[in-house]
């Protein structure tokens, strides 16, 4: 692949993620960075706001809540969403994934938000 699609695609994961991601050997990841990132999240008709609430509500139905403890992050740090926002995605998601799922979900978003204020609270080096 191209040194630029692959710049491209790291920058991409940096945002989706919240964190610098290096380069890193293998197929797979070359796969995933030059494509998954370099080409479908660069395409236009979506935001980056509507791809992750798409992603969230993915991840919420499989009850994925490893992910999700890193999208609904990325999604605060980068004012994609609001905790108020994602207070709303979880009522609104909990009617189509189930309660069980649903429930955790909104335990999971509380926990992130809070998480979330108070390092916004800490003073910064």
């Amino acid at each position: 692949m191209s040194d630029e699609r692959r710049r491209r695609g790291l920058e991409m994961m940096r945002q989706v993620y919240g964190w610098e991601v290096g380069d890193a050997p293998g197929d797979f990841f070359g796969i995933t960075v030059d494509h998954l990132f370099a080409e479908i999240w660069t395409r236009p008709g979506l935001s980056m706001r509507d791809r992750r609430l798409l992603l969230i509500g993915m991840l919420a139905g499989q009850g994925l809540n490893d992910v999700l403890d890193i999208q609904i992050p990325a999604a605060l740090a980068n004012a994609e969403l609001s905790p108020d926002e994602l207070r709303e995605v979880a009522v609104f998601l909990t009617h189509y994934i189930g309660w069980p799922l649903g429930a955790r979900l909104s335990v999971q978003i509380d926990g992130l938000i809070a998480k979330h204020e108070r390092a916004a609270r800490e003073p910064r080096d």
